[in-house]
């Protein structure tokens, strides 16, 4: 068991006083809880309350100086591009031809590659409060000789994150019009034979799950309409969820329009990829029928800030889409667009990015932080995690606000973590009920470790 004593104070999800639109003065932080513990046993928050009693045995935290919120949930990412972060010929290039630069070096990874990126990315994700992350891994280079899902689900239980990574997948290469060299793609039988083995390998479906699968082709212009249709296909025969890049540039707009005669929402409902079980990266490009189609299917969109802006792609629509209950969560993105692994710098850039486009009162810090916990858990189907309440899953991140950087921030301590702090490193991070993270450093592996293999497989990459 574990006993947090004293929490300075406890994040509450958003509620219906924290809407746009409201008085200042109705969104005071009356919501968050101050001064209670939080009982945990076994893997779930088993009571809130004062002065709690601590069982034999049980250790003991004194949060007193913490903020703690659910833990920090990362819906899309690309571990691997941990490696080619910051290349200067592409510090300033638009996403095709990035894309397109990258992609050869990235037909150079090879398994330890895979491996201490995956390490690597999720260790700077539990460094931030990340609890809970999915990949989307969609290149497989030929004569590869290991399994991806297999070093990728190692990794993420030698750092202790839940796992919901994506068997993703390319089969257009530039001589069919799609953008990545010939040697990244494989056949589509394969995909679909190997997506069908790593789900029976590694999902599980239970409620406490610390590993699911999704199935995820890589985008409209690099996979064929029939590999989207029957991916959704087999998902479903399965009950695993599905996901894919969509609506992210101009330049993908023209595209379809171009390949396919319609636009890319088009393309994913006409293959049945659209739903519940769905979500999409980046969705800047939706117009306004779209996005009442997005909220009456129940498809949701993983908004990705930081990547967004560095790619100068444009800017989401999440105040709208969050009007018109269309189901919105936070992604870092892949570390080569963003290029960081920093999940509660997320939270702040989207909370900034929307006061851009739609004013002062765009969104609330109480929206983004729910959009960056219960949203995300709920788009990976961990409907248990991202709350703090008894019988939840015991995720939580604990941030040390008694520092100089929140110094004169205290009238809102949760809010703070956006609005004040510069230094976005947790204290402490649990998950499943475990300890990952202690006092600002990883409690299961060696950083070190990770951080000159790492190096050297980046550097293997470059030469």
């Amino acid at each position: 068991m574990i006993l947090l004593r004293r929490c300075y104070r406890i994040f509450a999800a958003a509620t219906e006083k924290h809407k746009i639109g409201m008085p200042p003065e109705t969104k005071a932080a009356t919501a968050d809880l101050a001064g209670l513990d939080i009982l945990i046993d076994g893997n779930k928050i088993a009571a809130i309350g004062k002065d709690l009693e601590a069982p034999e045995g049980t250790q003991i935290i004194d949060a007193s100086r913490h903020v703690v919120l659910p833990g920090l949930v990362n819906t899309h990412h690309h571990f691997y591009q941990t490696l080619t972060r910051n290349i200067p010929a592409v510090q300033d290039a638009k996403l095709f031809r990035w894309l397109v630069y990258l992609y050869e070096i990235w037909k150079g990874l090879d398994p330890e590659a895979v491996y201490w990126s995956s390490m690597l990315a999720l260790a700077e994700l539990a460094k931030t409060g990340c609890s809970l992350t999915s990949d989307h891994h969609y290149l497989y280079p030929k004569g590869f000789g290991a399994d991806i899902p297999s070093l990728q689900f190692e990794a993420a239980a030698r750092v202790g994150l839940r796992f919901s990574p994506t068997r993703g997948s390319m089969s257009r290469s530039k001589k069919d019009g799609g953008l990545p060299p010939d040697s990244t793609v494989q056949d589509e039988e394969l995909i679909l034979e190997h997506s069908e083995e790593t789900i029976k390998r590694f999902h599980d479906p239970a409620p406490d799950s610390m590993r699911k699968v999704v199935l995820a082709p890589c985008s409209p212009f690099s996979v064929s309409e029939d590999l989207m249709r029957r991916s959704a296909a087999l998902a479903r025969r399965y009950g695993v969820r599905l996901h894919t890049h969509l609506a992210e540039t101009a330049d993908e707009d023209e595209y379809c329009l171009r390949m396919y005669g319609r636009r890319p929402l088009k393309v994913m409902e006409d293959c049945d990829f659209i739903g519940p079980d769905v979500w999409y990266a980046h969705g800047i490009f939706f117009n306004d029928q779209e996005l009442n189609l997005l909220a009456k299917t129940g498809t949701g969109v993983a908004h990705c800030p930081s990547s967004n802006m560095r790619l100068g792609s444009g800017i989401c629509r999440v105040r709208e889409m969050l009007d018109r209950g269309v189901r919105v969560s936070l992604a870092v993105d892949g570390s080569a667009s963003n290029d960081a692994s920093d999940m509660l710098g997320e939270a702040r850039q989207a909370l900034l990015l929307q006061r851009i486009h739609y004013g002062a009162g765009g969104i609330s810090a109480r929206e983004v932080l729910d959009l960056a916990t219960r949203g995300g858990a709920s788009m990976l189907g961990f409907d248990e995690a991202g709350r703090i309440e008894p019988g939840a899953l015991a995720d939580l991140a604990l941030f040390d606000v008694m520092k100089l950087e929140y110094t004169g921030a205290q009238s809102d301590p949760v809010a703070a973590l956006l609005f004040a702090g510069c230094d976005h490193k947790v204290d402490h991070l649990i998950v499943n009920g475990k300890l990952v993270l202690r006092s600002g450093r990883l409690a299961m592996v060696d950083e070190e470790e990770i951080r000159i293999n790492a190096e050297k497989a980046a550097q293997r990459l470059y030469a």
